[in-house]
């Protein structure tokens, strides 16, 4: 079952999130951060496999506060508008991590009830792996972070991080290049970081960079870490 809700920022801007929800009583939660894409069918489809796997899912519309309801698909003019989106979200980085964290909140309270606790992870792609890599280093709540080929995570390595982390990144990616794999491996060798022979994008099965083996064994290993840490 799935649904739009309204989440409540911290400066009271209301960011619209997209909301699956599994049968029965959830047995935690995971926040779905997007690509640079927006909200699409893709990023919803992934927070309903999250439902499928017995979590409460959100994933809340990044681009709000510069563009509502963005929605695109993965042609050149596509990907022109979405590098644009991105700078002007960019600029709001505090903001976007208060709408992160509102997110956070509200999965935390609603599965509260839950036999973790209300634990919360956060997972993305892409951009949205980016900003989790910022959610577990900045964020309250956050059980587990699982950030999928988030370009310039190798840029920000310097804040400790605050719960597990588990890292799936590619072999063959101009936004997060080999070197910087190393400095990330360097830096925070507490986090888990599996390298696929893929290229940026291998989880989209919308994108012509799309792996299925490396998806599938992603997937696979972030499904046994979430249930090693939420519990």
């Amino acid at each position: 079952m799935h649904s739009t809700i309204d989440l409540t920022s911290q400066d009271g801007s209301k960011i619209p999130a997209y909301v699956a929800r599994p049968q029965g009583i959830p047995r935690a939660a995971v926040v779905v951060l997007q690509e640079i894409f927006g909200v699409n069918s893709h990023i919803k489809s992934v927070a309903n496999s999250y439902a499928a796997a017995g979590y409460y899912a959100v994933a809340p519309h990044m681009y709000q506060r510069v563009q509502p309801g963005v929605d695109l698909g993965y042609t050149e003019a596509d990907m022109q508008a979405a590098f644009a989106h991105k700078a002007a979200a960019e600029l709001l980085r505090d903001k976007l991590m208060q709408d992160i964290q509102a997110a956070v909140n509200h999965a935390s309270g609603l599965v509260a009830g839950s036999e973790t606790g209300g634990k919360v992870a956060v997972t993305g792609f892409c951009w949205g792996g980016l900003l989790t890599w910022r959610a577990a280093s900045q964020l309250t709540g956050v059980a587990a972070a699982v950030p999928y080929y988030g370009g310039g995570m190798h840029k920000e390595l310097g804040a400790p991080l605050r719960c597990p982390v588990m890292a799936h990144l590619s072999d063959n990616d101009a936004y997060l290049p080999m070197d910087g794999v190393a400095a990330l491996q360097a830096a925070h060798p507490e986090a888990q970081m599996h390298l696929y022979s893929a290229h940026h994008g291998f989880n989209c099965d919308q994108r012509g960079s799309y792996q299925a083996e490396a998806a599938a064994l992603a997937k696979q290993r972030t499904l046994a870490f979430l249930a090693e840490h939420l519990k």
